[in-house]
């Protein structure tokens, strides 16, 4: 079995988000004995030797980040990954075609892919995603470029009428595609993560975590508002970890003596933050998509506090194991409820009964069983 993948960026290494997802579905799938094609668009990362370990083929295309994409009345993530090179490497064969996010997927309404078996493969709803980001930032013109794009995404998400399967990561935006294309096959299917069974340590740490690529706005403000309405109430130890801190978050941390910062830590790094914390408190404003991080702390991590969006419509079946908590009084509460509790047993059993959904396995043969066979 053949099968095309479009990345919207270079997979590896698996260190944020939305390649996490591209990387561990090429690897189950390769698990399962699927060819994969893969062709990724490059703007920063280096070409990777451990990409041709799972695929049959990588290719990879530059993008188009002049001014011409950013004018396009076609959102600027999807005028700046169109290739001429692309379209015609994909018509070479007939393979079935999946394009990661909507930022690949200005294909799908080429008449010449008509008969193609063609897979959108859904992260965020795009434009309430860019909304979302636009109501955080500050600068005014990455403010209104935001805006801007959030206008685009919305009207060019109805190319997804073309596709002949959407793959949703979560229950909610699986339902939210039901009923804009409701003669589209829409399934859920979790994220793609890096853990293969849960693997937490008994017993207590003693710091709390906060991690995320702190480069993306919304992880960004979510630690300022964790650090100027939760963590500066607290005495208790903290640590904030991720890629790309921003020089207002920085300067922030810096007015706590007992909070720290740890920026670009290497893999083996976060993960040994992750295993040894005793608390992970997890914070967005937004309820769509699928949290990595989420994933990440769920296999890894002791004791959980988030609130309600980190898991709406994630899958994730709420239990002893993990805390949910709305407001700043809430999460200190928590904050200190298990501040002394050391992770059981009891709980490690608890967080293995609400992973269960996550199994890259079976999700990997899902997706096999829902494509042509070839």
């Amino acid at each position: 079995m053949h099968l095309h993948i479009i990345s919207f960026d270079i997979p590896f290494p698996a260190n944020y988000g939305g390649v996490i997802d591209v990387y561990y579905k090429l690897v189950w799938l390769h698990k399962l004995g699927v060819k994969i094609h893969l062709h990724c668009f490059e703007y920063g990362r280096e070409h990777s030797k451990e990409l041709e370990k799972v695929c049959e083929k990588v290719y990879y295309y530059d993008r188009k980040t002049h001014l011409a994409s950013l004018l396009s009345i076609v959102p600027y993530t999807v005028q700046s990954r169109i290739s001429k090179k692309l379209r015609k490497r994909l018509l070479k064969d007939d393979s079935p075609i999946l394009c990661e996010v909507l930022h690949t997927c200005y294909i799908l309404k080429d008449a010449a892919f008509a008969k193609r078996f063609k897979i959108y493969r859904h992260s965020n709803i795009e434009h309430e995603y860019y909304q979302g980001l636009a109501k955080v930032e500050k600068n005014f013109f990455k403010r209104l470029y935001l805006k801007t794009e959030a206008w685009k995404l919305k009207r060019f998400e109805k190319i997804v009428v073309h596709a002949n399967l959407i793959l949703a990561v979560n229950q909610n935006d699986a339902n939210y595609y039901r009923k804009q294309f409701p003669k589209v096959k829409t399934e859920y299917l979790p994220s793609f993560h890096s853990n293969g069974e849960v693997n937490i340590k008994p017993g207590s740490g003693n710091f709390i975590l906060f991690h995320g690529n702190l480069s993306v706005a919304e992880n960004n403000e979510a630690a300022k508002w964790l650090i100027q309405h939760v963590f500066s109430k607290i005495s208790s130890r903290v640590i904030i970890a991720g890629l790309q801190p921003g020089e207002d978050l920085v300067k922030e941390i810096e007015k706590f003596d007992h909070i720290d910062l740890i920026a670009n830590p290497t893999d083996p790094k976060m993960n040994e933050l992750i295993s040894t914390a005793h608390t992970h408190v997890l914070h967005t404003a937004q309820a769509t998509g699928l949290k990595l991080k989420l994933l990440n702390v769920l296999f890894t991590g002791r004791h959980i506090i988030c609130n309600q969006h980190m898991i709406e419509g994630s899958g994730v079946l709420v239990n002893s194991s993990i805390n949910i908590a709305n407001t700043a009084q809430e999460m200190i509460s928590k904050i200190e409820e298990v501040r002394s509790l050391s992770f059981t047993e009891a709980l490690i059993t608890a967080r293995k009964e609400i992973t269960q959904p996550f199994n890259n396995q079976i999700n990997a043969q899902k997706l096999v069983n829902l494509l042509p066979q070839n």
